[in-house]
């Protein structure tokens, strides 16, 4: 037997227990959870593009039509992009070297550097300096020959910037070579022979690029 008194409205008619508004408001909250479950449904995935800036931009001779990141670096392009993993991301802020490549001519930090402000210009990576034919560089038969390297980590980025120091006009002499290969960083102290190898392929270089122009 129930001896639960019923509570009775002013009318008379039985209230609302506490035990039925419970259960009630339980098998609501119960409904809205499952409705807000089916409208938390994802949504189809949105353009992988958007927001991204055609850039055309020619690496080592290769004309490419790229969408990029407006804030994608030029190394990250080149590397995951492209494949041409020559460049290293060394310190990510432009202060060892590795990461050097020519833009129309002209030595850059590749990690510092925004890949959209190529477009329109000729990119010059570390794969792109040898002959069609496959014969080094003379520049990279020099590092080669003075046994300018030791864990090779830094050498794409050494050469890039070597090659940048003579056609500058920056490697007159020791001092000179010295201070315009200051922003390349050797952590093996490869330095000696790393200046043996620009003062030998300094003069090699003039007379071919000479030739060249001739």
């Amino acid at each position: 037997m129930n001896d639960t008194p019923t509570l009775r409205a002013a009318d008379g008619k039985p209230a609302l227990s506490r035990r039925t508004f419970m259960m009630t408001t339980a098998a609501g909250a119960g409904v809205a959870a499952a409705g807000g479950a089916v409208a938390a449904t994802p949504e189809a995935p949105a353009n992988p593009h958007a927001g991204s800036q055609a850039t055309r931009v020619t690496v080592n001779g290769k004309p490419y039509e790229l969408a990029l990141e407006p804030r994608a670096s030029l190394l990250d392009v080149l590397r995951e992009q492209l494949g041409l993993t020559g460049a290293k991301k060394g310190c990510d802020h432009g202060q060892c070297g590795a990461c050097t490549v020519h833009v129309d001519g002209r030595r850059v930090a590749s990690c510092l550097t925004l890949a959209v402000k190529t477009d329109g210009c000729a990119v010059t990576t570390i794969e792109g300096i040898e002959s069609p034919d496959g014969t080094l560089h003379p520049m990279q038969q020099s590092f080669v020959d003075h046994d300018a390297l030791q864990c090779g980590y830094c050498t794409p980025g050494q050469v890039m910037a070597a090659i940048a120091c003579v056609r500058e006009g920056h490697a007159t002499s020791d001092a000179q070579i010295r201070e315009y290969m200051s922003g390349n960083i050797c952590r093996c102290g490869a330095y000696a022979g790393i200046l043996e190898a620009i003062r030998e392929a300094a003069p090699q270089m003039r007379r071919m690029e000479g030739a060249r122009h001739a």
